[in-house]
């Protein structure tokens, strides 16, 4: 599925190509109507747009259809669809992935964004969706192409050509799990790097004595205490036990605090 189609979408999508041509492999990429694709002098998906449409022209008289593809695309709808999709070149590959975008353009010109927003039901969406493809069912009596059908009828039932293949049932389910997909948040979820719980957080390595800042800053302060306390206080005037008692004092709240400092005690083997 072409990245570029939403989830919901591509689950609406690889179950039309399932209803429409029996497959939702790589091989429904390249089948046309009645699987007539073995009659082709190439596979659908090698040849490019400008030349799937040129071969339409003859398909309906020989094969009795122009539907092509995973998706079974008339030449009209891919002529009207590359109007709207100027992209598109002539020369594009019609490629799965082309494909797939062409799809998902139709699902949205059926409605298909208004059905996520709850803008539209899912009964209404059903026929939208039985309009662009024949094998699909209406689930509600309305009129059809040709005539009045019933739940489960093709909406072009009465035409001799189509029929539902599917049954409403199926297309039920299918469009709940669109809804429950489309309307999920989808997120991107980063990997992340977790460290082990049981792995130790690194101890940071203590800086050397001699570089700390808060040991030279507490010296200083302390030999700049000692000085001034010497001036200030007219020790030389006292006693001399007295003078021993006071610079004892200022020494011992100086060597208390630098030795408070875990980078001294580590380096001094204190605990």
């Amino acid at each position: 599925m072409d990245k570029t189609v939403p989830p919901g979408a591509a689950i609406l999508l690889d179950f039309v190509r399932e209803t429409e041509v029996g497959t939702s492999d790589r091989a429904s990429y390249d089948v046309i109507y009645g699987h007539n694709q073995d009659k082709l002098p190439q596979p659908l998906t090698t040849m490019t747009y400008g030349e799937v449409v040129d071969a339409q022209k003859g398909w309906s008289k020989r094969f009795k259809s122009s539907a092509a593809g995973g998706y079974q695309f008339m030449r009209h709808t891919l002529i009207d669809l590359a109007k709207g999709m100027p992209s598109i070149e002539q020369t594009d590959r019609f490629t799965p992935d082309l494909q797939d975008r062409l799809g998902y353009r139709l699902l949205v010109r059926r409605g298909y964004a208004d059905f996520i927003v709850g803008k539209i039901g899912l009964v209404e969406f059903a026929e939208r969706l039985a309009m662009e493809w024949a094998s699909f069912p209406v689930l509600a009596a309305t009129r059809g192409s040709e005539r009045d059908v019933r739940r489960g009828q093709s909406y072009y039932a009465g035409d001799g050509l189509n029929k539902a293949l599917v049954k409403p049932e199926k297309i039920e389910a299918v469009l709940r799990q669109v809804l429950d997909v489309a309307r999920r948040p989808h997120e991107v979820e980063e990997e992340r790097e977790v460290a082990p719980a049981s792995a130790p957080l690194p101890k940071p390595k203590p800086k050397p004595v001699g570089k700390s800042g808060r040991f030279w800053t507490w010296l200083l302060t302390a030999g700049g205490t000692i000085i001034t306390a010497l001036k200030e206080l007219n020790l030389v005037a006292l006693d001399w036990r007295v003078q021993i008692a006071i610079l004892a004092t200022i020494v011992g709240f100086a060597i208390y605090a630098i030795s408070s400092m875990p980078a001294v005690r580590n380096a001094l083997g204190l605990k």
